[in-house]
């Protein structure tokens, strides 16, 4: 079977017919789906894959949100030419002052903190880590264990620990990038030079009663991340948009709900601060504050408007706290 040719201008123009717009407004690199409906998206997910014969949902979970992804990974997809690697720069430098790694959400992708460069140091390079089985990575097998995905990224970060960087996690992005801390010294690896964790309550031993989602039938897992406010609606009121990405769901829930905290861990020798929704339901200040006991050098607790996504609409001042903080523990 002759593989398709992936033409840019062809599937401009697939995606201007759905749109109903003109060619110029659908550019290589505008973001063509962050305003979209679910359902406009949905018809141009079907209309590619059957026009390129990829995997039904693959589209939808590629993360490709402009035409110039997109391009790349029809071609990654249909050749199987692939880096498959779970790091996004979106401004390489070749000589960054300093690097801060960012680490997303269960059920999510780097796509998170898409634009936040902008609002960092220009001598800065972000670097957004991707857990396989989304975004670019989306052929790859998903990964439900803790300490496998601490691996996988530990394996991509070490050549860019040569110069001071930071690590930034959101909600079960903090605990992959705690445990990694923990893995940088216990291997004698270069350190963070801060912490940040944002959404997510320090270890601790006990198990939430509804701590176990991965295990919960569809409907019961829809309706728990929809009381917690534990993903965009749009995503869990549609069906078909949420078959696409239950999978991703469980598997990271499942990462979740079966990691073992550690029994009496040594305090992190590194700069920590905690970020959180005043009116996040999943985690109250209380457990954000129990983060305290976890470094020898607590930078404490910054708390914004919004609830367990609050990060979506404060991008600028959390950049500009980030900053700071990672500046004041370099001094």
């Amino acid at each position: 079977m002759t593989t398709p040719t992936v033409n840019i201008q062809d599937l401009r123009a697939l995606i201007v017919g759905v749109l109903e717009t003109e060619p110029e407004e659908v550019t290589d690199e505008a973001h063509f789906s962050h305003d979209l409906d679910s359902l406009l998206m949905l018809e141009i997910s079907t209309r590619v894959e059957s026009a390129y014969g990829v995997p039904e949902n693959a589209v939808a979970v590629s993360g490709a949100t402009t035409l110039a992804e997109l391009h790349a990974f029809l071609i990654s997809t249909l050749t199987g030419e692939t880096s498959a690697c779970p790091l996004i720069r979106s401004k390489p430098l070749s000589d960054p002052a300093a690097r801060l790694f960012m680490f997303h959400h269960a059920g999510g992708s780097h796509l998170l903190y898409r634009g936040w460069a902008e609002h960092f140091p220009e001598d800065w390079e972000l670097c957004l880590l991707e857990a396989p089985g989304r975004g670019q990575l989306q052929t790859l097998p998903l990964i439900d264990d803790c300490d496998q995905l601490v691996d996988y990224f530990h394996t991509a970060i070490a050549p860019l620990l040569d110069r001071p960087f930071g690590f930034f996690g959101h909600s079960m992005g903090s605990l992959i990038a705690y445990q990694l801390t923990r893995r940088l010294l216990r291997e004698g690896d270069p350190l963070p030079t801060w912490l940040g964790v944002s959404a997510y309550g320090a270890p601790r031993g006990e198990t939430e009663a509804d701590g176990r989602p991965h295990l919960m039938s569809d409907d019961e897992l829809r309706g728990w991340l929809r009381n917690v406010g534990g993903s965009p609606p749009q995503l869990l009121d549609d069906d078909a948009v949420w078959r696409k990405f239950a999978p991703v769901f469980r598997s990271d829930f499942k990462l979740l709900d079966t990691w073992a905290p550690p029994r009496n861990p040594e305090p992190l020798p590194v700069a920590l601060s905690v970020f959180g929704g005043h009116h996040d339901r999943l985690i109250g200040e209380d457990h954000l504050l129990s983060w305290r006991a976890f470094t020898t050098d607590f930078r404490g607790l910054e708390r914004y408007e919004g609830d367990h996504f609050y990060v979506m609409n404060h991008r600028r001042p959390l950049a500009v706290a980030i900053t700071a903080a990672m500046r004041s523990a370099a001094a």
